[in-house]
């Protein structure tokens, strides 16, 4: 159903001729895999996202698209997974990779992460230079933990997507053989 759904949906790859700047990387763009709905290919593209998704700064959906090219998995899947990073979810997000970069070390970086500065909404340029100092002030900690982080999300998308699509599969298998079995004993 949801695999009938996201078809209906999500773009193909002839839908490339319809757009002038994506024409000339229809060599590339035109990998079936890159475009099919399937378990391998899903959730490549979801752990690809996830990856990506924590790209600093406004790189993300390129990242996914290059990388959906190179690893032949769902392009859409890749690039709206990215958005799970967003002005509310990255300082989060940010400062576990601190702390889970902190613990990889053993305490070696700061030990403690700092006191994230107040954004003055009145001073944008201010607040944001506060914010980049509070982010390189994150040193060690943040150079580990990010990849770490980024590492991890994508492993475990990986294996939730793969486990969720067979527990699907498995699902509608019993639901099928419960079908059969009605109408055979319906028929009798």
């Amino acid at each position: 159903m949801i695999r009938r759904w996201l078809r209906n949906r999500l773009p193909k790859a002839s839908s490339i001729e319809r757009y002038f700047w994506a024409r000339p990387f229809k060599r590339y763009l035109a990998h079936p895999n890159i475009w099919a709905i399937n378990r391998r290919s899903v959730a490549g593209g979801i752990s690809l996202g996830l990856f990506t998704g924590l790209i600093p700064g406004p790189f993300q959906v390129f990242g996914s698209v290059v990388g959906a090219v190179l690893f032949r998995v769902n392009l859409p899947t890749a690039v709206v997974t990215t958005f799970y990073t967003n002005p509310l979810t990255i300082v989060p997000l940010y400062v576990f990779a601190v702390a889970y970069g902190n613990w990889l070390l053993g305490g070696v970086g700061e030990g403690k992460i700092p006191v994230l500065p107040e954004w003055d909404w009145s001073n944008w340029w201010g607040s944001t230079e506060a914010l980049l100092h509070w982010g390189l002030n994150l040193g060690p900690s943040l150079a580990v933990g990010l990849p770490a982080t980024m590492l991890t999300l994508a492993l475990v998308g990986y294996c939730a997507v793969r486990v969720l699509w067979n527990v699907g599969i498995r699902i509608s298998v019993v639901r099928r053989r419960r079908r059969r079995l009605r109408r055979s004993l319906h028929d009798r």
